[in-house]
């Protein structure tokens, strides 16, 4: 073989050796992509699956606050209307107050409520036996009505034989009817 020819087969093999060459770093660099794709890939759904969870963390928050918000808008309505309510009963309580603090003046209406009041009480109690307290400016005025009391009292119920225990500062007396 002469000069030329070697030069040729080593010009050859030299080619061969470089497309060798090529040819395996296109292999690497075609694999490198696609691992680093699949690695995106990867990387990018995690991403999506974290950014996902937080976001329905931060919405589940949301919703947490809005319902607490809600109940105190509501505890705080239903406190207003408490509130209201109350005044309103303090109001009457006040007006009934100031009512029965001069109907004592008015002998004759004292003498309608008294009544009623211990028909009211005994109707109520349904006891065999009732100790009725009142007032030292009342005894002479409650003794008066007490047998008309008694009277309303067995004709709503029909039942005899109940005893009220009167007490008075001075002594005590028992009523039976």
């Amino acid at each position: 073989m002469n000069d030329a020819e070697i030069s040729k087969q080593v010009q050859q093999m030299v080619c061969f050796i470089k497309q060798e060459v090529e040819e395996k770093a296109n292999e690497i660099t075609v694999s490198a992509e696609e691992e680093f794709n699949i690695e995106k890939v990867q990387i990018v759904e995690a991403e999506k699956r974290k950014i996902k969870q937080e976001y329905e963390r931060k919405e589940k928050q949301l919703d947490i606050r809005k319902r607490i918000d809600y109940s105190i808008q509501l505890i705080a309505s239903q406190l207003k209307v408490l509130q209201t309510q109350d005044d309103l009963v303090q109001g009457m309580k006040n007006a009934a107050e100031q009512q029965l603090a001069t109907i004592s003046e008015t002998h004759h209406e004292y003498r309608v409520l008294l009544k009623e009041l211990i028909v009211q009480a005994l109707l109520r109690l349904k006891d065999s036996s009732v100790l009725l307290r009142c007032r030292e400016s009342d005894v002479d005025l409650v003794f008066n009505v007490l047998d008309d009391a008694k009277n309303e009292y067995i004709e709503k119920l029909g039942i005899y034989g109940r005893r009220i225990f009167f007490s008075q500062t001075l002594h005590d007396a028992i009523v039976k009817y």
